[in-house]
Parts: C-alpha cells; structure tokens; sequence
C-alpha cells in the first residue's frame, strides 16, 4: 500500500509533503528517499511534515526516523491530524494514512495548487475508498482508485475517539 500510493502521489525531489497519520515513520521514510535524496543537494531537498495523534506513536516515529538517519528531511507532529499542519503550508502533496467519513477541509485548503491529496474515505471498519485530488485552478478534481481498508481517521474532521 505504501508503494502505490507513493506512486500515485508523483512525488518529485523538491516536494513539500505533509502525512497524516506517522504510525511507524516509515512511510515518512520511504517519501523522504524519494523528495529529498541524499544524493541530491539539500537546497534542493523537499521537506516532509507527519503528524501522529497518538503521543506513544509520534515518539515511535520520531525515534525510528532519527535512527534510519532521516531526522534532517521529516518532522514529526504530534497533534490533530485532520487538521493538517498550517504552519508549513502550502503543500504539494498531502496523504492521510487513515480512512475518514470525507476528505478533512483543512487539508483541502493547506494543500498548493497543482498538488495532490490522496485520502481513503468511507466508514469506520473494513472497506473504504482510496480518493486522489488534484488542486487545478482552484478547484478540485476527484479521482476513485478502488477499494481499500485502513484504519479509522479519529478527530476534529474524522471519527469520533
């Protein structure tokens, strides 16, 4: 799953990224190989922000990230994922590692034009819908890519906790 949507991101060197929801850091991980390459020059790199809900999980990810020497190239956030992380915003692209009832509107509005968000939507358990969109003009176009399962998005914008 990670790769697929890495893949349906099109992420480039340079790219802004934003991830909801750390988990392990190792999603974070696999992005920051791909923005901001350490054989590529830092003024070139990319920046990614994951933000992580769940306090045990933030410092999971933030320690697996310092120790696969990925510190420099991903920041971790701990608070509200739905959210988003405004601070840094705009974004290039933005995914959410969880499913919510809709896409959160803060992460519409923090991500750049020509970006790319990628969201699984649908209910709380089992099935849900993998949703890409893409900022063009201002305006937002929504593409179906199937059917996955992920676990429920929990938040301001997401299910209840």
């Amino acid at each position: 799953m990670v790769a697929i949507m890495d893949e349906a991101l099109d992420l480039e060197v340079g790219h802004k990224v934003l991830e909801v929801g750390a988990g392990s850091g190792w999603h974070a991980a696999t992005i920051a190989e791909i923005v901001a390459p350490s054989d590529t020059p830092k003024e070139e790199w990319g920046q990614v922000y994951t933000v992580e809900r769940i306090p045990e999980l933030a410092a999971f990810a933030k320690d697996n990230i310092m120790k696969a020497g990925y510190g420099n190239r991903v920041t971790v956030i701990h608070q509200d994922g739905t959210l988003g992380y405004p601070e840094e915003a705009p974004y290039d692209r933005i995914l959410v590692a969880a499913a919510g009832p809709g896409v959160p509107k803060p992460l519409i509005q923090q991500l750049g034009e020509d970006g790319i968000l990628l969201v699984p939507v649908g209910g709380a358990q089992f099935y849900q819908t993998l949703i890409r969109l893409r900022k063009e003009k201002g305006k937002t176009i929504e593409e179906n890519l199937g059917g996955v399962a992920f676990v429920p998005l929990i938040g301001k914008y997401g299910f209840e906790p």
